[in-house]
């Protein structure tokens, strides 16, 4: 008779799996190959294909939008590639937008750096598909363990430190999430996650939404991906927190 080892066996054989990120890079497995953003492989203005190609318009001769990217691979087969950094929030909205298709220097300002290590968030979904909502809530699983890195999820916003949206802000939800954002204590932040939160993504302009997130409250924060991985979300977290990719025991 063959014994199969029991899951539990298992898991007590493998150890506790966790992600090193921050302290190390994210690694590929951690990151889809549509997790990142496109970037001509060719000089910008001769990939005249390209902007008819990209269903949201983040594509033209001069620069790519990150902002608006659905990550839907059309570009692909007029010169672009998969190869944006995994870290490529902003805050700045503006940032988001590569003059050439290639990124610029980063900001990280971090308006909760006073707070210290510890910090918490209250996600609010305004009208998504659900993706953008799975990769935030992932990151209280075991794998990526937030509270390893001071980061808690708080069920009231008048616990929470930032309030992570996600989804298009639709008319019904408009009123909430302001309410929402007036209920958190100061010093506090927002994070615009995915494509719809940032411009409206695939659905922008349709009737009965608002338009962007920053229309309706302010945005610290930009993540771009539809959706973005954790990792991503994760470092957008942190550079709200003032914290950056560092060694165990640096800041």
């Amino acid at each position: 008779m063959i014994h199969v080892p029991s899951w539990l066996q298992l898991a007590w054989e493998r150890g506790i799996l966790t992600t090193k990120y921050p302290f190390e890079p994210a690694r590929p497995e951690e990151v889809s190959p549509a997790g990142v953003g496109p970037v001509p492989t060719s000089p910008l203005d001769q990939l005249t294909d390209a902007p008819a190609r990209c269903p949201t318009g983040a594509i033209t001769l001069d620069a790519v939008d990150q902002g608006k990217c659905v990550r839907c691979a059309r570009c692909l087969g007029a010169g672009f590639a998969f190869t944006g950094p995994v870290e490529s929030s902003e805050a700045r909205r503006g940032d988001l937008v590569w003059a050439g298709g290639r990124p610029g220097a980063q900001t990280n300002d971090g308006p909760l750096a006073d707070l210290g290590r510890s910090i918490h968030v209250y996600l609010v979904d305004v009208g998504s598909c659900m993706a953008c909502n799975l990769e935030v809530l992932a990151l209280s699983n075991p794998y990526y363990d937030s509270q390893r890195l001071g980061i808690f999820f708080t069920n009231s916003p008048r616990h929470a430190d930032v309030l992570v949206v996600v989804g298009v802000p639709t008319e019904e939800m408009v009123e909430p999430v302001r309410r929402a954002y007036e209920a958190l204590p100061a010093p506090k932040a927002v994070i615009a996650v995915g494509a719809c939160a940032i411009g409206g993504g695939v659905f922008a302009g349709n009737p009965g939404l608002k338009g962007a997130l920053e229309q309706v409250i302010p945005v610290d924060r930009f993540v771009p991906g539809c959706p973005p991985p954790p990792v991503a979300i994760l470092h957008a977290i942190l550079a709200t927190m003032g914290r950056s990719r560092t060694p165990p025991g640096g800041r």
